[in-house]
C-alpha cells in the first residue's frame, strides 16, 4: 500500500481484496485486473477526474472492495466502454478481443479531429546530432520564441477578429441592402427576419385567458401565418448516430433504433417492440396511470410488468439503480440481471418516467454475455426518447 499509493488504476477489486479483506478468497489476477487499468484510465483521461477517491489508500482500498465506481456520465460514446471495464468482478469485464472490437467501432465512427492553424511545423531533426534534451521551462518565455515562433498565436488571433468582421458585415448587409418584402400590413420587413403577424402577436398563451381579436377587416388569419412553431417536434430533432435510426413511431413517440432491427405492434400489454435476436428493445409510451405523486423508483422495483421475470426468477440481482431529476421529471434507471426459463442468463437496463399522468418505460434485453451491446442500445434509446412524435 505504500508504494502503490492511492492510484485507482493499481487497485483493481481482485487486488484490493488481498489488503482489505485477507481472510477472504481474492479473485485471480489476470489480464482481467489490467483491463480494470485501462477502464480507469479512460474514465480519468476523459471526465477529469478518477473513479474512486483517492485521499487515501486505505479508503480508495475500502471502497474499491465495497462499492462499484462512479457513472461515467461524462465519457459519451466510450461510457458503455469504461463502465464495463470497472466491474468488480473480474469475469464480467470485456475480454481483449472483444473490447478491442468496440473500440475499432468507436474510432470508425468519430469524426476526424481537426487540426486548424495551432499545428506546430513538423520538427526535421539532424540524424547525425544527438537529440537535445530541454527543461520544462525552456517551451515556454523567451526561449519559446527561438525554437517555436509565435504564429500560431497570433495567427488564432488574426482568424477570430477576421471571422468577427465577416459576421458583422453580413449581419449589416441582411439588415440594409438585402431585398425587402411587404408584410400582412403593408409595411416593409427585411428578408430573413421574422415579424409577428397580427393574428400571432394578438393569440392568446394556451394558459392565459382569450383576448380580444385584433381590429381590422374581421376575417380570420390564413393558415399561411401559423406560427413554424406549431410543425412537429421531430422535425426538430438530431440525426441519428451512425448504426441507428431516428424511429418515428405511429404510437406517438421518437426513438433511436439499430438499423435492421424488426418492430412488432403493440400488444395487449401495451407495448411497441423492437428485436433482433435475442435482444429485445421494448417501449412503453404511457400505461400505468400514476397515483398521488409520481414514484418510478417503487413503480420499476414492485410493480411494472416489464421486470416480472427479474422478480420470479429463483436468481436474480439488481444494480446501479440512479434517479435523476430533469426540470420536474423524475427518471429512474437500473440494471437488473436474471435466469429464464430457458436457464439463460439475461441482463436488462431499464429507464422509468413519469410523463402526462402515466409511467413510460424503456427497456433493452439481452444475454449476460453480450451486455455491450444492451448498454449501447439502451443509452441511445433513452437519450433520444421523446413522446407526441
Amino acid at each position: 500500500m505504500a508504494v502503490v499509493g492511492a492510484v485507482t488504476e493499481r487497485w483493481a477489486p481482485e487486488q484490493a481484496q488481498t489488503v482489505h479483506g485477507p481472510w477472504q478468497l481474492a479473485a485471480p489476477v489476470g489480464p482481467a485486473t489490467d483491463l480494470w487499468g485501462l477502464g480507469a484510465l479512460l474514465y480519468r483521461a476523459v471526465q477529469g477526474h478518477a473513479p474512486y477517491p483517492e485521499d487515501s489508500v486505505a479508503e480508495l482500498v475500502e471502497m474499491v472492495c465495497a462499492e462499484p465506481p462512479a457513472f461515467a456520465e461524462e465519457c459519451g460514446p466510450l461510457r458503455p466502454v469504461v463502465e464495463s471495464l470497472l466491474r468488480q468482478d473480474p469475469t464480467e469485464r470485456p475480454d481483449f478481443e472483444e473490447l478491442r472490437g468496440w473500440l475499432r467501432s468507436l474510432v470508425r465512427s468519430a469524426p476526424e479531429p481537426d487540426g486548424g492553424f495551432a499545428m506546430l511545423p513538423p520538427v526535421v531533426e539532424d540524424p547525425t546530432r544527438l537529440p537535445v534534451v530541454r527543461r520544462r521551462a525552456d517551451l515556454h518565455g523567451r526561449h519559446r520564441s527561438a525554437e517555436h515562433p509565435r504564429k500560431p498565436r497570433s495567427l488564432g488571433r488574426s482568424l477570430l477578429l477576421g471571422i468577427l468582421v465577416l459576421l458583422s458585415g453580413a449581419v449589416a448587409y441582411a439588415l440594409f441592402f438585402m431585398p425587402r418584402s411587404a408584410d400582412p400590413q403593408g409595411g416593409q420587413k427585411a428578408a430573413g427576419m421574422k415579424q409577428p403577424s397580427a393574428s400571432q402577436s394578438q393569440s392568446p398563451k394556451p394558459s392565459a385567458k382569450p383576448s380580444p381579436k385584433p381590429s381590422g377587416s374581421g376575417q380570420a388569419p390564413s393558415p399561411s401565418a401559423s406560427p413554424p412553431e406549431s410543425k412537429p417536434a421531430p422535425q426538430t430533432n438530431a440525426p441519428a448516430p451512425s448504426g441507428y435510426t431516428a424511429q418515428q413511431d405511429a404510437e406517438h413517440f421518437s426513438i433511436n433504433v439499430p438499423n435492421g432491427w424488426e418492430r412488432r405492434g403493440m400488444n395487449e400489454s401495451g407495448q411497441v417492440r423492437y428485436t433482433e435476436g435475442d435482444f429485445v428493445l421494448t417501449v412503453v409510451p404511457g400505461r400505468d396511470k400514476v397515483e398521488g405523486n409520481p414514484d418510478p423508483a417503487t413503480y420499476q422495483k414492485d410493480k411494472e410488468p416489464e421486470l416480472a421475470p427479474y422478480r420470479s426468477s429463483t436468481w436474480s440481482s439488481v444494480s446501479d439503480i440512479r434517479s435523476t431529476r430533469v426540470g420536474n421529471q423524475l427518471r429512474v434507471t437500473g440494471r437488473y440481471t436474471w435466469i429464464d426459463g430457458n436457464g439463460r442468463s439475461v441482463v436488462a437496463r431499464n429507464f422509468v418516467v413519469a410523463l402526462g399522468g402515466s409511467y413510460h418505460v424503456v427497456m433493452v434485453t439481452g444475454p449476460q454475455d453480450q451486455e455491450g451491446k444492451v448498454t449501447e442500445t439502451f443509452e441511445q434509446a433513452t437519450a433520444s426518447y421523446k413522446t407526441g412524435g
